[in-house]
């Protein structure tokens, strides 16, 4: 039981992991603390009873936005509860996590919100019970260079790793706040994400989108600045890693499902008061990024947003609703019953 070390190309896919334990009690809405104050009380603990419960949770190597998964079994959040967790290695799509899930060889995963939410249209038996943190998404451009707003990139070319993933998506959704049309006044090129810097230096892109760590690695060789982010405007407060579990575990086994649940935001919360220490739990997955490194991206991030119940539902219906302003959802798709649907309330009965 435990992880396995990540390589390289590894480290730079999507994450999808989760774990944890414990109950919370009443309705907690949106964990939501401004930094240097104290998480809500989150309830009464419930430990498991009997032998530890064996969970299994799938994951795909990220970035340190992940750190609350390798805190929570080194730091005893799962043993606490009484849950036995293995991590399995999972490099599939998406489509084939959900999968993984629904048919119940894994009992949960995290990922980000933007690679989720298209997929679980298509029906698959898996809830999503919480968010973990805002930010992880940049817009990259070269620091001397005469890009410096989100709106200088009218009639631009972007760069990105994947034409329809994350950062594609999103960055669309803001251009479209500020009145441009992200397909028919700018231009995406899709590379290989490791040779978006290259691109910018030649001036085959004006800007890159990246989720981190890549964007943050690439910002600090390369003299790159983040003209936009996630972490810009209601956007900062929006769940940017989600938590899943399948829906088979929930139906038979609501307690263990919240202290799934439980556990990996009590993490959460533990990551976000100990950046440093965090940083240096996950450095054995990330050999080529020091700790220094790994706690600066944690810094950058919104590691004291959290949402579950209400608050989470709340925020599958604003992706939505953005989601088909840029033509990935239908406009027809009703984007309440798509949010009740995919999301799953474990604390407020």
């Amino acid at each position: 039981m435990g992880f396995r070390k990540l390589n390289r190309r590894q480290f730079s896919r999507s994450l999808l992991a989760v774990s944890g334990a414990t109950i919370l009690s009443g309705s907690i809405g949106k964990a939501l603390a401004d930094e240097g104050s104290p998480f809500p009380d989150l309830g009464s603990a419930v430990k498991l009873d009997g032998k530890p419960r064996k969970i299994t949770l799938a994951w795909s190597a990220d970035s340190i936005c992940t750190a609350a998964f390798p805190v929570a079994k080194q730091k005893g959040f799962f043993e606490k509860y009484n849950l036995d967790v293995n991590f399995i290695d999972f490099a599939g799509s998406v489509d084939q996590m959900l999968e993984t899930m629904s048919t119940g060889k894994a009992d949960g995963a995290s990922g980000m919100a933007l690679r989720w939410l298209k997929p679980l249209q298509q029906g698959f038996d898996v809830k999503l019970v919480a968010g973990l943190h805002s930010g992880c998404l940049h817009l990259l451009a070269p620091e001397n260079g005469d890009i410096k707003t989100l709106a200088a990139l009218k009639g631009k070319t972007i760069g990105v790793g994947d034409i329809g993933g994350p950062a594609k998506n999103f960055f669309s959704m803001r251009f479209k706040e500020i009145g441009i049309d992200p397909e028919k006044e700018v231009s995406w090129r899709q590379f290989p994400e490791d040779m978006l810097p290259l691109a910018l230096k030649r001036g085959a892109i004006q800007a890159a989108g990246l989720d981190d760590p890549l964007a943050h690695l690439f910002q600090t060789k390369n003299k790159l600045i983040s003209i936009d982010s996630n972490m810009e405007g209601q956007w900062k407060h929006i769940a940017c890693c989600v938590v899943g579990l399948r829906g088979s575990l929930i139906r038979k086994e609501p307690m263990v499902a919240k202290a799934i649940t439980q556990a990996i935001l009590e993490a959460g919360q533990w990551v976000h008061h100990n950046k440093m220490e965090a940083a240096k739990m996950f450095e054995p997955y990330a050999p080529k990024v020091s700790a220094q490194e790994l706690a600066a991206i944690l810094e950058t991030e919104g590691t004291h947003e959290q949402s579950v119940g209400w608050q989470l539902q709340k925020d599958v219906v604003f992706y939505a609703n953005q989601l088909k302003q840029i033509g990935v959802f239908p406009s027809s798709l009703n984007s309440e019953t798509y949010a009740k649907k995919v999301t799953q309330d474990l604390f407020t009965g």
